[in-house]
């Protein structure tokens, strides 16, 4: 059974590794496999002591920290539900989030947010504080606890069918939806990942990403610690692209993984400011976003290491496809690679299977994907169908087994019938040497329903305009699908997780021009 589930597995590495180092805060401190195992277990009989029950969401907010590693292990030991949100968020988003996904108790970082003690005050959930201010120290968690019980947690046992984690989806082109995810799903996910890049005990990443979204929380951290790897988090706390490769090299990093905003800012820092070197990394890995392809022939060039580029929902405990490790297969440029660990087919809206190079919507179906949205019948009814969970991705199949993805079908621009991939204007856009991010997006038009329009942030130092952009476009795109308006701008809106929204871009720009113009997307 142990195997079934996360908890099992991360106490079976713990075992198995003692005495490797599992968790480093850059700089500070270094944590053994035991050392943390010891720490999750004291931490979660607390939670126990303190009347946390299996099945209540506990709301995690905190910087990406040793403390917000070992609270969402203990959580999940004690059979709760992890729910990590955003610290960035404001008492609004926080009410939002604390309140639909009907948190029990929120724990925060000892310096606290008030954004989110304000909401949690509101919606009357306790507030707690977790702090662990030595290596050697035991963790402070401000709870009000009964008398230990020394055989509570014995007795919890985690199933596979426990839900751990609670998140929501980004909310691309609705509001937000609740996703419960299993230990099942969980481990079942993070040996995709193991499974598919060969992490071992011998690896080691920096955590550039944010822990509270699935990418930088299963990808970068769960799998590693599920290898036996090791996992530092950046002297600066967060990403920083001045001291990122000191980081690496100081912990003999072998990989990394990011979104493509990520690679673009540590290339530009790169070919602006070579760095004095860098280790031998085995790989490097793309997913949250397309990955132009010639930014992923740079991004070789400059590191020396396979850039593998992979697709990835929170509905499916992240993984769903990757391009292969060298040694397994080439990886392409412009597609997402072979699927890992489930099942994957292109259907059409009838739930028709699609042949090769026949494009239609993505769907799954694995141990790793999600049951259903929380309290959301009427999503579930679209997601789940024939067998399958529809992602809301177009794409098709290569004759080798690869998949590319077109867009995301409400993203798809329909000028006047004529259907155009954003993506593939973003890719042609950022093969443009002066231009440094790009994004495409459709429009309201009154004589072709929607057009094109595009955003482009210039390298360092270009003086590219709209005139060169167009001139650009003409060369390497159907004529259809060359953008009638160029924005040339400084920044890009983003989500907190690094994914550029086109609907929020288009609302964006086209507001800066009229408020009569800017579309009426839905909520």
């Amino acid at each position: 059974m142990e195997s079934l589930t996360l908890t099992g597995l991360l106490k079976q590495r713990a075992g198995e590794f003692s005495d490797r180092r599992a968790l480093s805060a850059s700089g500070k401190f270094d944590l053994t496999y035991s050392r943390l195992h010891d720490l999750i277990e004291q931490a979660a009989s607390r939670l126990v002591c303190a009347g946390v029950h299996p099945g209540d969401v506990v709301a995690l907010v905190f910087p990406n920290a040793v403390e917000l590693v070992i609270m969402f292990l203990a959580v999940i030991r004690v059979r709760a539900i992890a729910a990590p949100l955003n610290s960035a968020y404001t008492a609004e988003e926080f009410e939002f989030y604390l309140s639909d996904s009907e948190s029990k108790l929120l724990l925060t970082s000892q310096e606290g947010n008030k954004p989110a003690r304000a909401a949690a005050s509101k919606l009357n959930i306790p507030h707690a504080t977790a702090a662990l201010p030595q290596p050697d120290s035991e963790v402070i968690l401000s709870l009000n606890q009964s008398e230990s019980k020394p055989n509570s947690l014995v007795e919890l046992v985690n199933e596979p069918s426990d839900v751990a984690l609670f998140l929501h989806t980004s909310g691309t082109t609705s509001r937000p939806k609740g996703v419960p995810l299993s230990q099942l799903n969980l481990v079942s996910s993070v040996r995709n990942i193991i499974s598919v890049y060969k992490l071992t005990e011998s690896d080691s990443t920096v955590i550039v990403l944010p822990l509270f979204h699935v990418h930088g929380l299963i990808a970068g951290l769960l799998s590693s610690l599920g290898a036996g790897a090791s996992v530092v988090f950046p002297a600066a706390g967060r990403f920083s692209a001045t001291s990122f490769w000191s980081d690496m090299k100081r912990y003999n990093a072998t990989w990394y993984t990011a979104v493509p905003t990520i690679h673009q800012i540590i290339l530009d820092r790169h070919l602006n400011n070579p760095e004095a070197g860098h280790p031998k990394l085995r790989f490097i890995r793309s997913c949250s976003a397309s990955l132009a392809p010639s930014i992923m022939a740079r991004l070789e060039e400059s590191f020396g290491a396979p850039v593998l580029e992979a697709y990835a929902m929170t509905e499916a405990a992240h993984l769903m496809s990757s391009n292969p490790l060298p040694e397994d297969g080439p990886h392409k440029p412009g597609s997402v690679g072979k699927p890992v660990g489930q099942e994957m087919a292109i259907l059409d809206e009838n739930g028709v299977a699609q042949g090769t190079g026949a494009s239609g919507e993505v769907c799954i179906r694995g141990l790793n994907v999600t049951k259903g949205y929380k309290n959301n019948p009427e999503a579930n009814k679209s997601a789940f169908q024939f067998g399958w969970f529809h992602t809301g991705d177009l794409g098709y199949l290569d004759s080798d087994g690869y998949l590319h993805l077109v867009g995301r079908i409400k993203e798809l621009i329909n000028r006047g019938g004529e259907k155009i991939s954003p993506i593939e204007v973003d890719s042609a856009l950022l093969s443009h040497p002066d231009i440094a991010q790009a994004v495409a997006f459709g429009v309201p038009d009154d004589k072709y329903g929607e057009e094109i329009n595009c955003a482009i942030i210039p390298k360092e130092g270009s003086e590219i305009d709209e005139e060169e952009v167009t001139r650009f476009c003409k060369k390497n795109l159907a004529a259809f699908k060359v953008p009638k308006k160029v924005f040339i701008t400084d920044s890009l809106p983003k989500t907190a997780t690094g994914k550029i929204q086109r609907r929020i871009v288009a609302e964006h720009f086209l507001a800066q021009i009229s408020t009569a113009k800017v579309p009426k997307f839905g909520a």
